[in-house]
């Protein structure tokens, strides 16, 4: 029922359009099994949906993005043109030691280039990133500066928070976290305070501009991480050049203390900034237990093109990564080849698409 309400408003046409959203691109999850292991020892609390990221979640190796485009390559649409991951890319991530230097009274952050280099030596995945971009098969779009609320983090750290600096020494953070107002350290614009807007909309002009320095275009579209966001910060992010906005269907918007403002959105909605919302409709999470993901992701496909929607499908980073275990990448590349041959199958006419491609089509329809 939720799948048929959810495209039921919006925009609409009866081309057969499949965008793949994939988060978390950049970001530090779990450096090392031995970091993850030291954890779980510490018993820091990894259990949820957290599980299956901290269990897997890495930087990117080049084996992990060469053997994604080499299954992305086997597949062509009616035009000729290869599926095509929308990489949401977070562009920075925190500089532990000069962090550790100034007594964790304050925060540095460090290009992921130069983190890739730090985990991968002579093996800098990062050359691979540009080539995916060359060949229109894996297309960097802006996910936030870093992955991490910067400011509930640094009071933790601080404070001396114990799990906060356990995990900080192993150079991470995602774990479980508690705070009082529900922030986890991920949520990167949630708000302890109205009074942080400020330097989360410089964070945003940061990083957004880091991101053209990195991959040599500016972001037109923009996927805050965890979903809290301050619609506020939207203004920020049309200046520095976001044209299209991700939002749930239904927005919790944080105004601090706890406190959110429910806003609903729709495919193809319009905000005071002439920003255009794209809101996902289809779910491919293969390294998830418990769920036939081929299977459930094409009834959310079937669904979409019912309702004349395009089927935006999300599939997170750690899907495809095989850094720390090898077999959890060949799970997900197994499942995400069986799912392209029955889209092709299933729809021959179908077409793959950029989400900003699909944001301007929308924008000029």
């Amino acid at each position: 029922m939720l799948n048929q309400i959810r495209n039921i408003i919006g925009y609409t046409t009866k081309s057969k359009i499949i965008v793949i959203e994939s988060d978390d691109w950049g970001s530090i999850r779990i450096p090392s099994k031995i970091a993850l292991i030291n954890m779980n020892n510490y018993g820091l609390d990894s259990s949820g949906d957290s599980f299956r990221f901290n269990q897997y979640d890495t930087l990117a190796s080049k084996d992990d993005l060469c053997k994604l485009f080499e299954t992305l390559s086997l597949f062509h649409d009616v035009q000729h043109n290869t599926p095509v991951i929308t990489a949401l890319s977070v562009v920075a991530n925190p500089d532990f030691v000069e962090i550790r230097k100034s007594g964790f009274k304050k925060y540095y952050y460090e290009p992921f280039t130069k983190t890739l280099k730090r985990y991968y030596l002579l093996d800098n995945p990062f050359p691979l990133w540009l080539e995916g971009i060359k060949n229109h098969i894996f297309v960097p779009q802006f996910h936030g500066r870093e992955h991490l609320n910067v400011a509930v983090w640094m009071k933790a750290l601080f404070n001396n928070d114990f799990e906060a600096m356990l995990a900080f020494e192993e150079g991470c953070w995602g774990f479980n976290n508690k705070h009082p107002f529900g922030i986890t350290y991920q949520a990167a614009f949630d708000l302890e305070y109205h009074e942080q807007l400020s330097e989360q909309a410089k964070i945003i002009k940061d990083g957004l501009d880091l991101f053209e320095q990195l991959f040599g275009y500016r972001a037109s579209y923009f996927v805050p991480p965890n979903g809290p966001f301050n619609n506020q910060l939207e203004a920020t992010a049309a200046i520095g050049g976001i044209r299209f906005m991700y939002s749930n269907n239904l927005q919790y918007e944080p105004s601090g203390e706890g406190n959110h403002k429910k806003r609903f959105h729709y495919l193809g909605q319009k905000n005071k900034h002439g920003q255009y919302y794209l809101t996902r409709n289809c779910f491919f999470e293969p390294n998830a237990q418990g769920k036939d993901w081929v299977d459930s992701c094409l009834k959310d496909i079937q669904i979409a093109f019912k309702w004349y929607k395009p089927a935006i499908i999300t599939s997170h980073r750690v899907n495809y990564i095989g850094a720390l275990y090898p077999s959890n990448r060949e799970n997900g590349l197994r499942l995400l080849k069986a799912l392209l041959q029955n889209i092709l199958k299933n729809w021959p006419d179908v077409q793959f698409m950029t989400s900003d491609e699909l944001g301007y089509l929308i924008a000029t329809s």
